[in-house]
């Protein structure tokens, strides 16, 4: 016990303080950097800002839900998801370095928080906890798909980046639908959008 306690404190501090450890290449590395203007790194670091957020938030919130979660099953597809966030955190975070941005200096609120519905979530059985998972998924998925279209179009480095999160994310909904994720009922998941919006507005200034 002691030691799950240890490893599950590793992971928040290496989440938060933006220290992951990917055991993927990041993607577009192979790609050249390419000359940009001030307002189209502020603003492509900025969005990956954002994106880094939500990745502190995913892997909280499967964090909270794995420690809660009283069937294995479930808890191996959330392991499964969260070592590809902890990927998707290390990339973020490395292009954001390239690009002279920073990370959100509110991290440790978006985890404590995701970290708590995670918890909750978990102790509510393998349907429902699997149905956050997915309904989490489809949200970032929809989230990346915007961002997609609004870095600057020279910037494929990013882009690279931004296109194979949401491939993952995508593959993480279908895991959690095919292990009986439930649908959540329709006021969850427009809270969950509303959540999502106020954490996107403000991380991309903060």
């Amino acid at each position: 016990m002691l030691d799950t306690l240890i490893a599950e404190f590793d992971k928040g501090l290496r989440t938060v303080f933006g220290v992951p450890m990917a055991r993927r290449p990041r993607p577009g590395l192979e790609l050249a950097e390419v000359e940009l203007t001030d307002e189209e790194r502020r603003h492509a670091a900025a969005l990956m800002r954002v994106n880094h957020c939500g990745e502190v938030c995913a892997q909280a919130l499967y964090q909270g839900q794995g420690i809660a979660a009283r069937d294995a099953e479930v808890r191996d597809a959330l392991a499964t998801a969260g070592r590809e966030e902890i990927d998707h955190l290390d990339w973020c975070a490395g292009r954001i370095d390239e690009l002279g941005g920073r990370l959100s200096v509110l991290n440790p609120l978006w985890y404590a928080g995701s970290l708590t519905i995670g918890l909750a979530a978990g102790g509510l059985g393998r349907g429902w906890n699997l149905g956050f998972l997915a309904e989490t998924e489809r949200q970032v998925e929809a989230h990346l798909a915007d961002h997609l279209s609004r870095l600057p179009p020279r910037d494929q480095r990013t882009q690279a980046i931004v296109a194979q999160m949401q491939l993952d994310e995508a593959r993480h909904a279908e895991l959690a639908a095919s292990h009986g994720a439930k649908a959540l009922p329709a006021p969850v998941a427009a809270a969950m959008r509303v959540a999502s919006k106020v954490m996107t507005v403000t991380s991309y200034w903060l």
